[in-house]
């Protein structure tokens, strides 16, 4: 007979529909009992129509019928009392074992890793991001239909997260703009391409893109009224400290902005030389030096000139960890059933781009 499970005569699992795709319930939960006791009772009822002259009296066969369809409904309305498939970790496995039946795909990891409440920490905020920006250039076709409506969940709730806490923006309309660049590609040659769901469909997934670039565009930044201490109150050498921290030029640039004593150290050469040795081999000058008029080489010039031909580092609070013992991709605060003596020694962390390159086969 063929293998089903890890025993072929238990029920099964039960699968619930939610916004974020379908999600495995335990199949006993100790949240449904009170409620199903309640449904349960129906069927020992006797279930009275018409008029007090006409009574039509169910059979038994009727009740259960209808205990089962008000138990059914009421799983399905009451989400507070959902016990979901709570695992945030996945196997990778690249091939067919007699354990194993297919193999891990990125629509598969997509949905088990729990992108949704990843976005809600500010130290995987950007990875997140970044990784939907990754499978949004080249990745979105090979997505499942639930993977791709997961995505867009996600995405509108990183949309609904910037435009409440103001946070990063930049790094969203950049994200959208490489979607909906993807979207148009794939819109017009969509009998070339893979797309998943009515055409109609992903057209007003378009437009909603350009609904949300449009919220971006006109997003208004608050101003906070703080009567205590403020960033211009710090000493210089604490603020040049702080743009030496920096790993972004954009963002040196944009607290240069702030203040004119902000503008006059977020020019400083040797803060820019830095950056660009941070970033790039010494190679990689000697191919695009920029002097500058009194005859210096430009570093300023010189770095947004590299960002154009090579990649730069990436920094992220937390990243996806992949264990080399267990072939477990999972977070690393989250943990996962690792079975190695060590298991700080196996552990790896996951860039974006390894994450996309660990599913290609």
């Amino acid at each position: 007979m063929p293998f089903l499970g890890q025993d072929w005569r238990s029920p099964g699992w039960r699968w619930v529909k939610t916004e974020d795709g379908w999600k495995r319930c335990e199949p006993f939960s100790p949240a449904h009992e009170d409620g199903n006791n309640q449904l349960n009772d129906i069927s020992h009822t006797v279930i009275l129509t018409g008029d007090d002259e006409d009574e039509e009296i169910y059979s038994t066969e009727d009740c259960e019928f209808a205990a089962k369809k008000r138990k059914k409904d009421h799983f399905r309305n009451n989400t507070d009392s959902q016990c979901f498939y709570r695992e945030k970790w996945i196997y990778v496995h690249k091939e067919s074992t007699r354990e194993r039946h297919g193999y891990c795909t990125l629509g598969e990891a997509f949905n088990r890793l729990d992108f949704s409440s990843a976005i809600q920490d500010i130290r995987r905020f950007n990875y997140v991001v970044k990784l939907l920006q990754l499978i949004a250039k080249s990745q979105l076709t090979s997505l499942s239909g639930a993977a791709q409506k997961n995505y867009f969940n996600i995405l509108d709730k990183i949309v609904r997260k910037v435009m409440e806490d103001q946070y990063n923006p930049r790094l969203i309309k950049d994200l959208l703009q490489d979607l909906s660049s993807t979207l148009c590609i794939l819109i017009r040659g969509v009998g070339k391409s893979v797309l998943v769901g009515n055409i109609n469909i992903w057209i007003c997934r378009l437009e909603t893109i350009l609904l949300w670039q449009q919220q971006l565009k006109n997003l208004q930044m608050n101003k906070q009224v703080n009567n205590g201490l403020t960033l211009s109150d710090l000493p210089l050498h604490m603020l040049n400290n702080i743009l030496y921290r920096f790993s972004d030029g954009w963002d040196i640039i944009t607290l240069g902005q702030v203040t004119p004593t902000l503008y006059m150290l977020s020019e400083d050469r040797q803060l820019w030389k830095k950056l660009c040795q941070y970033h790039f081999a010494e190679k990689q000058f000697c191919r695009h030096l920029i002097p500058s008029e009194k005859g210096h080489i430009d570093w300023k010039l010189m770095y947004f000139a590299l960002q154009k031909y090579y990649p730069i580092k990436e920094q992220y609070g937390d990243t996806l960890h992949f264990c080399r013992h267990c072939s477990i991709l999972f977070w690393k605060d989250t943990g996962h059933p690792c079975t190695a003596s060590d298991p700080d020694t196996c552990l790896m962390p996951v860039s974006p781009q390894h994450f996309i390159d660990l599913f290609k086969f």
